[in-house]
């Protein structure tokens, strides 16, 4: 009976660990994606990305985001337990800066527009 319940436990724990290896692979492979589309005349050449309004961080968008263009971008995962809203703002090639714009992660459908 004890090696029974022994060889049960043991299954269980063995199961336990296989489920949750795979959530966790599961996990790792979807990422938080948005979309960025250029709606001005000039390519972005930066996108940066606040919680506070104050101080922002970049986001790498290699060569640029030409106007009229739509870049799909994945989100870090070390923002999951941040707030749902965030401000960004781009630079372009121009040397100008966007005015920020307010932009819900939380929302269904992930798209910014930067003019």
């Amino acid at each position: 009976m004890l090696r029974s319940n022994l060889k049960r436990i043991t299954l269980l724990a063995f199961a336990l660990v296989i489920v949750s290896s795979a959530a966790g692979y599961a996990h790792a492979r979807f990422d938080y994606t948005f979309k960025v589309h250029n709606k001005g005349k000039n390519k972005i050449v930066k996108l940066m990305a606040s919680e506070d309004g104050k101080s922002y961080g970049n986001f790498d968008i290699g060569d640029g985001i030409d106007p009229g263009e739509t870049a799909t971008l994945v989100w870090s995962k070390t923002t999951d337990d941040k707030s749902c809203e965030w401000l960004f703002k781009a630079a372009f090639d121009d040397g100008e800066e966007s005015a920020p714009v307010k932009f819900d992660f939380c929302e269904k459908d992930l798209l910014l527009e930067i003019q």
